[in-house]
């Protein structure tokens, strides 16, 4: 495909022989300096796809302090984690440093790494501004850029940060990476991006062949026993609920039935959202309690069960939710738990999302609930929850919070709004929260 042969010995002793579609199809594009549209569904490898050629691009010189040469623009912290944690070793193989700029950690230690000089910087759009605005980054160098989950930012309304950023870059080479090319999405590529190819693996709707999808007609009485017999199934499990106090009740609710839970949204210290996230990597804690912060961007292997305790707002959060399973051609199954006012809106929005899912009704500790999910009596024997870490405070003052890190993102309208409906993990009437 044109890669450097630093990068293809890298990728081989990864185990990675064989390029996915994605990558196929939009890496020959980047190589040959084209801008770049790509669509594909969510674990089909899109960080490499657009990682390898800003590398190779980037490889045979060096960043002067301060000035990356390579952006990629991400919306979410533990996304940001992905991205450097897969091209860091690869950047190793051609000399090139890597760095990471998020809200949430210490700023005087971002200063630092950016001094010493950083070849390709990912960041969240909130303190990448902070730092351009405080003269400890600038953007003048940038060759080529990045935006990965563009829907994602527009949806969390980072947009105005992002325009901002990318009038400060040069017209280099700019790849774009989305679930959807529409609406403002579209106007990012309309006035920053020069005849563009696009590139799309799959449609905007489920088409994983080893992803199965069910509706779990519940009475709402039998909710929590429900999600308890769940959540005591063997196996990594995803758990999405609405709001930040949803998450933190419902993990609570699990933990005292026996199920070691771990709770993630955006409330969270940044310490404490990756100690969750580790183990929850790592097997300690098998269950997984989120509001949809954690919907897009973040990869952990052999999550074999995804479950909607709160049905997600629209089809685009369903399929970014599932696509937490089911990952790199790996078996998963994604169930929807619908109590009889929900069922009309939840089949409709199964519909839009090209879902087939197949309905049943269940009750906790009933043979069918326990065919589809795994799910088994909870052990009753209550759970300690991890002891929190310090916050971190950051050299600038205060504590870093928020997802895009550095300034506030703008809340946004429409399915921002506040939300009502029982929830297992509570927070009805609350405002969703979507991890801000």
């Amino acid at each position: 495909m044109g890669l450097p042969e630093a990068l293809v010995a890298a990728l081989v002793a990864q185990g990675k022989p064989a390029p996915f579609a994605i990558q196929t199809v939009t890496i020959p594009d980047s190589l040959a300096g084209r801008d770049v549209l790509g669509r594909a569904q969510t674990g089909s490898g899109k960080t490499l796809a657009f990682g390898l050629p800003m590398l190779a691009k980037l490889a045979g010189a060096r960043s002067t302090p301060r000035n990356p040469r390579g952006l990629v623009l991400v919306p979410t912290r533990e996304l940001a984690s992905q991205v450097t944690a897969e091209l860091e070793p690869l950047a190793k193989a051609l000399g090139l440093r890597i760095g990471t700029v998020v809200g949430g950690v210490n700023i005087g230690r971002q200063v630092s790494q950016l001094a010493d000089g950083i070849d390709l910087l990912v960041a969240t759009p909130g303190r990448l501004a902070d730092h351009v605005q405080q003269r400890t980054a600038g953007l003048q160098d940038v060759v080529i850029t990045a935006l990965d989950e563009a829907d994602h930012m527009a949806d969390m309304g980072f947009l105005p940060q992002v325009t901002k950023l990318l009038d400060k870059t040069p017209r280099g080479q700019r790849l774009l990476f989305s679930a959807t090319l529409d609406g403002e999405v579209d106007k990012l590529v309309k006035r920053y991006m020069t005849n563009p190819v696009t590139h799309s693996t799959a449609p905007p709707s489920a088409s994983v062949t080893t992803m199965e999808h069910h509706l779990l007609m519940i009475d709402p009485d039998d909710k929590k026993n429900v999600v308890a017999h769940i959540a005591a199934r063997e196996g990594r499990t995803i758990m999405f609920v609405r709001t930040k106090h949803g998450v933190d009740r419902l993990a609570k609710q699990l933990r005292a039935t026996g199920a070691m839970t771990g709770a993630l949204h955006g409330g969270k210290a940044q310490n404490n959202r990756t100690r969750t996230l580790d183990a929850f990597k790592d097997g300690t804690t098998p269950v997984l309690v989120a509001t949809d912060v954690a919907a897009r961007g973040i990869h952990v292997d052999d999550v074999s069960l995804v479950v909607h305790v709160d049905p997600p707002a629209d089809p685009k959060d369903y399929l970014h939710r599932a696509g937490r399973t089911a990952r790199a051609g790996d078996q998963g199954i994604v169930v929807t738990l619908v109590t009889h006012p929900e069922r009309r809106e939840v089949e409709a929005m199964t519909r839009k999302a090209g879902v087939k899912a197949i309905s049943t009704p269940v009750r906790a500790g009933d043979t069918d609930l326990a065919r589809i999910t795994g799910a088994r009596s909870p052990s009753g024997t209550p759970v300690m929850a991890p002891a929190p870490p310090q916050q971190q405070v950051s050299r600038a003052g205060g504590r870093r919070g928020g997802v895009g890190g550095g300034a506030a993102a703008p809340r946004r309208s429409g399915s921002g709004q506040a939300r009502r409906g029982g929830s297992a993990g509570g927070g009805g009437g609350q405002r969703r929260s979507q991890g801000r």
